[in-house]
């Protein structure tokens, strides 16, 4: 048996596609499934009912998913342990965050955060978002910062792990300007004069958030694809030099927009562009994997400021005066909700 297929049987077992977790893993689908084929012939027992759709787990299917999640833990373990990392070590936080969030949200959410709670060891594991979602399920970090939207959702069982809601991150359409703020480019272009796109690859989440939004606006846009990659920064700094549109997180060009070296091609309108939510996952401690104490004490924290807020919240919508108490610097790293409760879309 191979580690390979208990990731892909693990990816499969989330996303409930073949197609999606072919893709996910980088490979054809006729390959994922080969795969997936070996690790059932391996085990002498199936593990998917193929006469359902979607994809369903067969009894032994579900108890193995349960053993595959532990095994791919003590694998990445073992391995961190050979390594000289110590996994088991008490003082450190693991996060698993995508590559834009750990570029522009996680260094301002940190300082936040320890002006508050105090100073924490972390270590940072910068990935796209399928490899963070599956570092969590595999148990090689403590917890996993990532976007969420209601049509892209994170597959992640909401029995087995806790949710905060951190905040909100909108993205927009945005080209190199002059010095007055003016774009080089203006949505929606023309069918004679198309607008040179800065692309995410396909199989990049903001990508897909880009293709939702390009799906559900009422105007066309003329596009013509002129760059690819799956890395925000890169089409950041393709913009920044005039090569064209590109879709990027507000929060990553502030300081390129109040400089005038980029500005949104869309207006103030908002036509093109997609909100999404940013989140915070750990896995739900069990008698069998009690977590780290700093952890525990760390979510434990954050839900009170969340408490703080919806408190204070509810007392400015019933009119009433806020009590005096000194203000938390922290609150930047509060949250907006507790606990998944919701069912994942598949």
């Amino acid at each position: 048996m191979e580690s390979k297929w208990l990731e892909d049987f693990v990816s499969l077992a989330e996303t409930r596609s073949f197609s999606r977790s072919a893709e996910l893993r980088h490979v054809t689908q006729p390959a994922f499934s080969r795969r997936i084929q070996s690790l059932e012939a391996w085990l002498g027992t199936d593990l998917i009912d193929r006469t359902s759709y979607p994809t369903r787990l067969t009894a032994a299917g579900e108890v193995f998913y349960e053993q595959a999640v532990a095994m791919l833990g003590q694998i990445n373990n073992t391995r961190a342990l050979l390594r000289g990392k110590r996994p088991t070590a008490q003082t450190t936080i693991d996060f698993a965050v995508p590559h834009t969030l750990s570029l522009t949200y996680m260094p301002k959410w940190l300082s936040a955060l320890e002006s508050g709670f105090g100073s924490i060891n972390t270590r940072l594991i910068a990935l796209n978002v399928h490899d963070a979602v599956m570092t969590i399920v595999e148990g090689g970090c403590d917890l996993l910062l990532c976007y969420h939207h209601p049509r892209q959702p994170v597959q992640l069982d909401a029995s087995r792990y806790d949710m905060l809601t951190m905040g909100t991150e909108t993205l927009r359409p945005y080209s190199r300007c002059d010095r007055n703020g003016k774009p080089d480019y203006v949505f929606p272009g023309s069918a004679k004069a198309p607008v040179p796109f800065l692309s995410y690859t396909s199989n990049a989440y903001l990508g897909r958030m880009v293709e939702l939004m390009m799906a559900d606006t009422k105007r066309p846009l003329h596009l013509m694809k002129h760059y690819e990659t799956d890395m925000s920064e890169s089409l950041k700094m393709m913009a920044l030099e005039g090569h064209g549109v590109a879709f990027l997180p507000e929060s990553s060009v502030v300081r390129e927009v109040r400089n005038r070296q980029l500005a949104r091609t869309d207006g103030p309108t908002g036509e093109w562009e997609v909100e999404m939510e940013i989140r915070l996952y750990r896995e739900r401690p069990t008698a069998q994997r009690t977590g780290k104490a700093l952890v525990a004490r760390l979510w434990e924290y954050l839900v009170d400021l969340d408490a703080q807020r919806q408190e204070k919240t509810g007392r400015s919508e019933r009119g009433e005066r806020p009590r005096s108490a000194p203000a938390s610097p922290a609150r930047a790293a509060g949250a907006k909700s507790v606990r998944t409760t919701e069912k994942r879309e598949s």
